[in-house]
């Protein structure tokens, strides 16, 4: 079969959207690469700046796409946080942590897109408004419409054979919701709009959610306020107590809010608030793609998608990178990108619709028999390596180093354990050696 080149657009410059960028042309495709901001980076680009909605409901809202906060620091080390032929920036160039700050983060995809040509592959501060069929019944014709965010307005629009969307997955939040929050008077805002913790001096902060940012924030509020307070739906008592943060007064769920600032808690307690700070994760958004519900998010279910890539009737023409959570994001954006790339050239050919459809049926069906909620589709965790492994076996690809797997599972370990500091306490690299990994994972 001849190798096809075709014209793509990709849809944010983030990590995904780079490496995406990078393997479509390394298959000879002509690609455009579509970033609403002034630089690549996507969520690692740390912007000071909130939204004027701290809540992030408004849709009429400027969205600020960065959810970073100025301490967050990477909750991998830095030997997963590269790609397979571009590891990630060895100490001393900025950040010596084996787990760095976001600042190096973005160094290294700086340089990842100077290195490898991309830049020139972007058009920055180019907002993707529309994402839809050109021509009906040509599933090959996508109409790209666009428009510039500052300085003079101008739109556009291009015709593209097949759309890539990496537009990331943490720019439009979920709220808790209980009796009384609309009308509660006092200030509420969701994790995404959280930057720095010196607003919240002697005030009495009630943080929702037992997640790495609700903790994380916790920690980084708690040498400025008065109190601090974690409300969450966690009902087992022993991993409330295993992830308890010294100095944090924990909760069950607020059961209501009060006009006069007073907050309710189910089993019956309460405190008088000054904030709530809504660590309740982030809904799966995509308001430019018109597909007639060919593609949909349903409860944070994004669908239907064949591993979590290809949506099965209008593949392969379009599709997702980085979909799924609780992953080695660099590592999987690069395969699953290898994938779509060699799909489009035709050098590798997926399996019928039909078989697509009853693939994704039975990973809903498996979910179900988890017993897991539908948000969950695509939570991967212990998972990601079979997943990982699907995907370089597609591509033809020896399986990755073991150091991996077994490093990747540590880490899962540290995350669950009652160590406030594992970051620091916990030597990766000692840990390699002893097991015999050291030299496979510099």
């Amino acid at each position: 079969m001849t190798k096809l080149h075709v014209k793509v657009a990709v849809i944010g410059a983030g990590m995904s959207g780079l490496v995406a960028a990078r393997e479509l042309r390394r298959e000879g495709h002509q690609v455009v690469v579509f970033e609403s901001g002034n630089d690549v980076g996507g969520t690692w680009l740390y912007d000071p700046r909130v939204e004027s909605d701290l809540l992030g409901s408004d849709p009429g809202r400027e969205v600020i796409h960065t959810s970073m906060y100025q301490s967050l620091r990477v909750n991998l080390p830095r030997q997963l946080m590269g790609f397979s032929d571009y590891p990630f920036l060895e100490k001393g160039c900025g950040d010596p942590r084996t787990f760095p700050g976001h600042e190096e983060v973005l160094r290294f995809l700086r340089r990842f897109a100077e290195d490898f040509g991309l830049i020139e592959l972007i058009r920055f501060k180019h907002k993707v408004v529309r994402v839809e069929h050109a021509v009906q019944g040509r599933r090959d014709k996508w109409a790209v419409e666009w428009r510039t965010r500052n300085g003079e307005e101008a739109a556009g629009e291009d015709v593209f054979e097949a759309v890539v969307v990496c537009n990331g997955k943490h720019a439009q939040p979920k709220i808790a919701e209980f009796p009384g929050r609309s009308t509660w008077p006092r200030e509420q805002l969701h994790s995404h709009n959280y930057r720095v913790p010196e607003p919240y001096k002697d005030k009495i902060v009630v943080i929702i959610g037992k997640g790495i940012s609700a903790t994380e924030i916790a920690k980084d509020i708690l040498p400025f306020a008065r109190e601090v307070h974690q409300a969450s739906r966690e009902t087992n008592a022993q991993v409330v107590k295993l992830r308890k943060l010294d100095g944090v007064f924990p909760h069950t769920m607020i059961a209501c809010a009060e006009e006069d600032g007073k907050l309710v808690f189910q089993d019956g307690s309460s405190v008088y608030a000054d904030v709530i700070i809504h660590c309740t994760g982030y809904s799966y958004h995509f308001p430019f793609l018109k597909t007639k519900g060919l593609v949909s998010v349903d409860n944070n279910c994004v669908g239907p998608l064949y591993k979590h890539v290809f949506p099965p009737t209008l593949a392969p023409w379009l599709s997702f990178i980085d979909i799924p959570f609780l992953i080695v994001h660099a590592y999987l954006s690069e395969l699953q990108s290898k994938w779509v790339a060699k799909v489009l050239s035709r050098e590798l050919v997926l399996p019928s619709e039909e078989e697509m459809m009853s693939s994704v049926q039975e990973h809903y069906q498996h979910i179900e028999e988890l017993g897991w909620p539908k948000h969950h589709v695509h939570k991967l965790e212990m998972e990601k390596f079979q997943y990982e492994k699907w995907l370089l076996g597609q591509l033809g690809l020896r399986p990755f180093e073991q150091w991996r797997e077994k490093m990747g599972f540590a880490v899962f370990k540290f995350l669950q354990s009652p160590d406030q500091n594992w970051r620091d306490t916990r030597d990766i690299e000692k840990w390699m050696q002893e097991e015999g990994f050291g030299k496979q994972a510099q």
